[in-house]
Order: C-alpha cells, then structure tokens, then sequence
C-alpha cells in the first residue's frame, strides 16, 4: 500500500511539471513589441548641458514630484495593458531623459514583474531626450547593442537623436536586429524638414541593407516615432516599406493598415496622423518561425488615456500643452505588434 502511494504521488508530481512545461512552452508562442512616444518624461532635477529647465520644479512647467510619479505610474499602467495576458516581451520607447526614468518605469509595479532589463545611451539631442529598448530576459536574450549616431553635413549644429541598435534572439534561438528610432520633427514645415527625416532613413536603409547583404534571411524590426506617415517620402521612397499585401524581398510597414482608415497614432489640428511606425523584414510575415499575426500593427488606446472634445473626437491625452498641465499620459498612442509561431 505504502509503494502505491509513493507511485501514486510520483505520478502527480510528473502530471503536473508536465502541465507546468506545457504552459510555459504555451507561453512562448506569442510575443509581443511595442513602440511609445512618452512625451517628454524628464526626471525633475536640472541636469547641466540639457536644455531641460523648463521640467524642473521652478521652471515654466512646475514639474514636480508628483506629476512625475503620476506619469510614470500611468505610462507603466499603458505598457502592462498593452497584452492582457502577459507583459509585452520587447519595448521601444522615445522622449525620455535618462537611464532613471527607464529604471523607474520597470520597477513601478504595473511593470515589475516582468524584471525588464534596459539598453539605453544618451543622445546629442539638444533638449536631452533620447531613445531606449526595454526587454524581458527570460523571453529574449540581447547580443549586442550600440546608438548609430546621425551627422548632418553642412549643418553641424542640428542634433538628433541616434538610433538605437539591438541585436538579440528570442528563446526559440530566432534572431532579431531591431531598430529604435525617433526622426525629427516636422517644426518648420514639413516640407522644410523633410530632408532631415531622409537623411535618417537614407542612413537606416544602409544599416539595414548590410545585414541583409550577410544574412538576407535575416529578421529585421524597424520602430518609432518617423514624424513621417508610411506614404511620406522617408518611409515608402528611401526605407522602401511596402504595404502587407505588396510583400516582396524587402521591407513591409505594418501600420498601413490603419493609415489607410484615415487613423493613426498622434492627432495635430484635428486630423490622425499615423507618426509612430513598426516596419519589418518581410520573412516575418510568413510561416516560418515568429510570424506577425493578422499582418499587420496596431494603435494602443483605453477610455483612461484618450481626451475628448465636445464634438465628440477623441485624441491622446497629453501631458503639457505649452506650459498647461493637463495630466494626461502622453500626445501620442503606443503602437504594437503581436508574433506568434
């Protein structure tokens, strides 16, 4: 008797690490990136050689303790909400100062769980906002990283922010090159400062082409804020991302489809525009390893972070608007995608 209950409880016990396997390789299916512009997150302390005054308790904006931990909190929330299952395995992000805030932000309980480890350098940009990739460690494993900075010749003294470079690999061994990015603005005109925004796509193509030229089959995954929309020179011209249905050997910009429904991410005197872009190599829509369900991206938003006007249209809920503090989370929406094998 007491044999069979030693087998008995063996056998349980066998049950159930075999469920628990099941689950966690279950788990591992899907995997989800994610891309934030976070408006301007600032720690609140004057850091000498930023221009960054203004987000200080006494500088125009009154940025204080609480606001900032306000907004951390809220952009946790928006990143932990973006899978209702589980936490987003990769996290791009643009607008942020330095490496505290992106250690706030993982740690803020929304995020903890996930014990997201950072890639992050700092940027010439000329009010100190630079980019930063955020990953799960049990989901994907980085290789190497590094900023690709962006010169402008004949004009030395504008300034953007580099482009961040990951190179890593999932857990199922497939390898990723990913790209974080945050183009300059269309200040001036957008016809004005297209030629700044070319200047970084015609740099990326490059970066991208030679690791294609090593290894053509190669999973590539291009993220962030353009400032330009995917029909925008930079974008459909110099990147060559083609739409979903027009896959070819080259690159595909999964947020077409919600281009072409007139929305998009970020709203500037009442029109969508579709600013934030997820743009992949094409083999990451086939059936082979991680594929991009539905073929396509998507815009991220709840009730909590949108503002709505009297006519009825919503639009992300800022933070600033000038010097008024409104609260909100940010003046864009995150845009995600969802892989799955």
């Amino acid at each position: 008797m007491k044999r069979i209950l030693i087998l008995f409880s063996a056998t349980l016990i066998v049950l159930y690490l075999n469920s628990c396997s099941k689950e966690k390789q279950q788990s591992k299916l899907n995997f989800t990136v994610a891309f934030y512009n976070v408006e301007n997150l600032f720690d609140i302390v004057d850091e000498p050689g930023k221009s960054d005054e203004e987000f200080t308790p006494d500088g125009s904006k009154q940025w204080n303790e609480e606001r900032y931990l306000k907004k951390i909190n809220d952009i946790a929330k928006v990143l932990s909400s973006i899978n209702n299952k589980e936490l987003p395995e990769i996290i791009g992000l643009c607008e942020i100062e330095n490496r505290k805030v992106l250690v706030d932000i993982v740690e803020n309980s929304h995020l903890v769980s996930g014990n997201y480890k950072i890639v992050h350098y700092e940027s010439p940009d000329n009010r100190g906002i630079d980019n930063a990739f955020l990953y799960r460690p049990d989901e994907f494993e980085v290789i190497s990283d590094r900023p690709i900075h962006v010169s402008f010749e004949g004009d030395p003294d504008f300034h953007t922010r580099d482009i961040l470079y990951v190179k890593g690999k999932t857990t199922n061994g497939e390898e990723m090159h990913i790209f974080v990015n945050h183009w300059p603005s269309r200040i001036g005109g957008n016809e004005e400062t297209e030629y700044a925004r070319v200047r970084v796509a015609t740099l990326l193509k490059s970066k991208i082409d030679s690791i294609q030229s090593k290894n053509p089959s190669a999973e590539i995954i291009v993220m962030g804020d353009m400032n330009d929309e995917p029909s925008n020179k930079s974008l459909a011209e110099i990147l060559g991302a083609a739409k979903p249905k027009e896959t070819n050997s080259g690159l595909v910009n999964l947020m077409y489809p919600v281009f072409d429904q007139k929305l998009g991410s970020y709203v500037y005197q009442g029109d969508w525009n579709m600013l934030d872009n997820i743009v992949v190599s094409s083999n990451l829509l086939d059936d082979k390893g991680f594929c991009c369900i539905e073929k396509q991206g998507y815009v991220f938003h709840q009730e909590w972070m949108e503002y709505k006007n009297t006519d009825g249209n919503i639009s992300p809920n800022k933070t600033y608007g000038g010097s008024n503090y409104y609260g909100g989370v940010s003046d864009h929406f995150p845009v995600y995608i969802s892989l799955t094998r």
